[in-house]
């Protein structure tokens, strides 16, 4: 069981922004940008182009809702989206707030963000979202 799958079972805790029955959002605790997000399906895959059709193209969808919410609640050029997949082995998709190309170097060092912190940027795109 992956560590997606144990917040997908709510054995660890995130700060979601987006739900549906197939697909969860939440922030990423080592995040690139303030509102970093990562979008899952909640059915274990561990590589995005091994999901069945119907669960990849959902997930696009589910992604694409979310990033225009996250758009809304933290300023931003532009949502980046980026696949790397070697993190966790349950597929996901970044969208990262970014103003530059370098904003999605992967390489940088991550912010930290305290737990009170993220809880009211989650806040802020689920209330984007509505």
């Amino acid at each position: 069981m992956t560590i997606f799958s144990k917040i997908v079972a709510g054995d660890i805790p995130a700060h979601v922004v987006a739900e549906t029955i197939d697909y969860l959002a939440f922030l990423d605790i080592s995040p690139l940008a303030e509102g970093h997000v990562l979008v899952i399906p909640k059915k274990e895959v561990d590589y995005l182009f091994d999901m069945d059709d119907d669960l990849y193209t959902g997930l696009q969808i589910f992604a694409k809702i979310v990033a225009t919410g996250l758009k809304k609640a933290i300023p931003c050029k532009r949502i980046g989206v980026a696949v790397i997949g070697l993190e966790v082995p349950h597929a996901h998709i970044h969208l990262i707030p970014m103003n530059r190309v370098d904003d999605l170097n992967f390489a940088r060092p991550k912010l930290s963000f305290t737990n009170e912190e993220l809880a009211a940027t989650a806040l802020k795109i689920r209330e984007a979202l509505r």
